[in-house]
């Protein structure tokens, strides 16, 4: 008998995201392959007033932020999942999940994905219905090329690093995931990878040839630009990674990392070995507000964005959701504006970039918080330049 089946992408309901779902793609694609009926929700209220003629649906989160309305979990007829819920995430042991396909249809969590929807084709036109929407009311299409010219996948899954803020900090290893064959539409013009931490794919005994470089080589015999979305670990750049690097049909900004102060050593030799190789500028994510919410944390991230303007990379602040609780909620928020937006970062340094926004802005009164508190910070750091860097 078939089936109605719903898809929830939580994140897009509550606080809107660039990116389609992938865990809400691969049901569609295997739920539309068996013939039934599948439907994105595109509303709480839909969902509440229509559940009862469901078959099934199913919820799915990134963030833990994402807000859901009362009650919604707890209907008969719905699952969840995704790194969204703390009490769950959709985490692929080796060799995936050997539960048939029925088990995701029981009510409550969903901890992992049988492997027959974990590794079926993803159904791209989940979301067509809800960009057609947005772009009838005046939204341009730009803004949702990810749903409409990407194909969207995994070729391997994990990281050794056991990040604290990270999912992943109780994976034991990168290994093979699937290859890009599995999940490509050649109809799409481009790829993008969540990949963990790409760079780091040397061994995987269950997959004795796979390699970071066969990954690259299958990448490239698509003809297809692509890019890694989650960004890579320059602490592993190497002299023949920056090569294949310089060499791929590469889309967008090369995107590495620079999370904690005391990495700084690795993270100026992987800039080093990438100029060695590659003139284009990386960007670099800088996480803030997680090893502390106070001066300390403040003044790593001025020395961290310090070091990268020295190495002609530009930073990207990256806001863990603890930083609201600083006395320098606004700092953060200043620092975020300044380096995200390149066409102000390379031409006015902090103090340029705040009073630009006017004597009796916001802005400009976080500032001179923060520099009243901390003087010798703020004399070290608030009036460099990139251009003293890179002229």
């Amino acid at each position: 008998m078939k089936k109605i089946i719903g898809i929830v992408d939580a994140d897009l309901l509550d606080n809107g995201t660039r990116h389609p779902n992938l865990v809400c793609l691969k049901l569609a694609g295997w739920y539309r392959a068996q013939g039934d009926t599948v439907l994105l929700i595109d509303s709480w209220e839909d969902l509440l007033y229509h559940a009862k003629e469901y078959d099934h649906i199913f919820i799915a989160k990134v963030f833990d932020f994402t807000r859901i309305p009362e009650g919604v979990l707890d209907l008969h007829n719905v699952s969840y999942g995704g790194t969204g819920f703390p009490d769950s995430f959709i985490a692929f042991p080796p060799g995936g999940s050997n539960l048939p396909a029925e088990t995701i249809e029981r009510r409550g969590v969903i901890r992992t994905l049988p492997n027959v929807i974990e590794h079926h084709m993803p159904d791209y036109h989940l979301y067509d219905r809800y960009v057609e929407k947005e772009i009838t009311r005046g939204i341009k299409p730009i803004k949702y090329k990810d749903y409409l010219d990407f194909s969207i996948g995994f070729a391997t899954r994990g990281c050794f690093r056991h990040c604290k803020f990270c999912v992943n900090e109780n994976s034991c290893g990168v290994r093979f995931h699937s290859h890009i064959s599995e999940w490509l539409d050649p109809t799409r013009k481009m790829i993008y990878l969540w990949d963990d931490n790409i760079l780091a794919y040397t061994h995987d005994p269950n997959h004795p040839d796979g390699n970071w470089r066969q990954v690259f080589e299958e990448l490239a015999e698509t003809g297809k630009r692509f890019q890694f979305r989650q960004g890579m670990d320059i602490r592993l750049m190497t002299d023949e990674k920056a090569k294949v690097l310089n060499e791929a049909h590469y889309y967008g900004d090369y995107i590495f990392a620079f999370d904690h102060p005391e990495e700084r050593p690795s993270i100026e030799k992987g800039l080093d070995c990438w100029r060695r190789h590659n003139d284009k500028i990386p960007k670099l994510y800088v996480l803030v507000g997680w090893d502390s919410q106070d001066q300390n944390d403040i003044e790593s991230a001025f020395m961290r964005i310090t070091v990268l303007m020295k190495h002609r990379a530009l930073p990207y602040i990256m806001r863990h959701e603890l930083y609201k609780n600083s006395k320098y909620r606004g700092t953060y928020i200043n620092l975020a504006r300044w380096c995200n937006q390149p066409s102000f970062f390379k031409k006015k340094s902090y103090r340029e970039y705040c009073l630009a926004n006017g004597e009796h802005s916001s802005t400009v009164r976080y500032m001179r918080e923060f520099e009243h508190d901390w003087p010798e910070i703020a004399k070290k750091y608030y009036d460099i330049r990139w251009d003293q860097f890179n002229p």
